[in-house]
């Protein structure tokens, strides 16, 4: 009889057990986020000229893998943006970029939100530069930060908002090959949107 008892106590407890890790992972390792997001330029600028570019409003998307509950993978997309090149307020000329950015995270344990820090690495592609007597670097690496929450809303569905400071900066140069110095983007990225655990 003491056996019996102690096999269906076993039984049970394997079973919660298994109900307990099916409901942790219920809302599986995929996140998808959609966002409107605010670029906001530092524009550092060394080469004498006064060089900033506009800031903009965007939509973006990223998608992020979880090895755990805490430890996560994202991968910031979108699509070129074009943005003003200008010269002490003088309109230079126009050109696009594209900063996908890889962030490892780590998401807090907090009731009824779920913050979370990353430290990544974006890549920087500029395209269609059209800056008469100037051209710049077509790429750039830099460091990525990030701070952000995700809110529940509904079953696997969270509110999110999300700060990013991306660092971006190009060389630029005049059409003779003559390197006039540095320019930094450095935006920082302020989103809000939905996120969809799957």
């Amino acid at each position: 009889m003491k056996k019996k008892t102690i096999l269906k106590m076993l039984v049970a407890v394997t079973a919660l057990s298994g109900a307990s890790a099916f409901a942790q992972m219920s809302e599986g390792p995929w996140m998808v986020r959609l966002r409107a997001v605010n670029i906001n330029s530092s524009n550092s600028d060394a080469t004498g000229y006064g060089l900033t570019v506009n800031n903009r409003t965007v939509p973006e998307v990223d998608i992020s893998y979880f090895f755990n509950r805490n430890v996560a993978l994202e991968l910031m997309m979108m699509v070129p943006q074009e943005h003003t090149l200008y010269a002490q307020g003088v309109r230079l000329g126009t050109l696009e970029q594209a900063p996908p950015t890889l962030l490892l995270q780590y998401h807090f344990e907090v009731p009824s939100f779920r913050p979370y820090v990353g430290l990544g690495l974006n890549y920087t592609q500029y395209s269609s530069v059209r800056v008469p007597g100037f051209d710049i670097d077509k790429s750039s690496f830099g460091a990525a930060l990030q701070v952000g929450v995700d809110i529940p809303v509904a079953r696997n569905l969270y509110f999110n908002l999300d700060l990013k400071k991306l660092y971006m900066g190009v060389d630029v140069y005049q059409s003779s090959g003559f390197n006039v110095g540095a320019f930094k983007i450095d935006p920082v990225l302020f989103g809000l949107g939905l996120g969809l655990r799957f």
